[in-house]
């Protein structure tokens, strides 16, 4: 079965473009060109990714309601959003908001359908049946392979995909300094540097939240990230 995209993009030529690329690629595309029917558009059905404009005609932060309220609807669907819109305050409000990445219209189609293909290969590997556990324990920190949740003292995190896989490439060998480039690889995605870290930052904000105390995930300067074994 092929897999489906939606596209909510205002502007119809690029909105023809990003869906006829897509299609020459073998996807289901769908694509909207407002917040409202894209809206009616996923309480029939969501898809399996969503490329998500953030200046939606007159509303200028419709693309950011939207993606606030597909994350309520799925904590594990992927979201990139794709926008002309590069600041570095936007980039930071759309991954709070939930999306797993960020691009910018001047992305060359070439590069967007390769983008769109590894997070295809992360889903799929993520799909797999696991050989090995299916519960992996670190301390507080308990992760469901099969269910893809994460609890902390017993508290479930709402993690999105992106940030689940992240938690277990870090947590999976305590001690271990996983590298930006080691982490992309590891939990399937391609995103850049400034991605990663937005990701580690709001997902240590969540553990935060429910442990002040939290110190589990280290960084370490001009290397990368690493899961601290017995902290709590």
């Amino acid at each position: 079965m092929s897999k489906r995209i939606t596209i909510v993009e205002d502007e119809e030529a690029i909105r023809k473009n990003y869906v006829e690329a897509l299609q020459k690629q073998g996807y289901e595309v769908a694509s909207y060109a407002n917040r409202e029917a894209a809206e009616e558009g996923f309480m029939q059905q969501l898809p399996d990714l969503v490329l998500l404009d953030i200046g939606l005609n007159d509303e200028i932060e419709g693309g950011f309601e939207l993606c606030r309220l597909l994350r309520q609807q799925s904590p594990t669907l992927s979201i990139i959003f794709l926008t002309a819109r590069d600041s570095d305050l936007d980039i930071v409000s759309g991954l709070r908001l939930g999306a797993d990445d960020y691009l910018t219209k001047d992305i060359s189609l070439i590069n967007l359908c390769a983008r769109v293909a590894a997070f295809f290969r992360r889903i799929d590997a993520l799909q797999q049946p696991q050989a090995e556990e299916q519960a992996l324990k670190r301390g507080e920190l308990l992760l469901d392979m099969n269910r893809y949740s994460v609890s902390w003292r017993g508290h479930p995190l709402e993690l999105s995909l992106t940030e689940f896989w992240l938690i277990h490439c870090l947590a999976r060998h305590p001690g271990h300094v996983k590298s930006r480039e080691q982490l992309m690889k590891d939990a399937h995605i391609v995103v850049d540097d400034t991605t990663i870290t937005s990701h580690i930052k709001r997902v240590r904000k969540k553990f935060t939240e429910i442990d002040n105390a939290f110190s589990a995930i280290d960084s370490v300067y001009g290397m990368g990230y690493r899961w601290l074994e017995n902290q709590s």
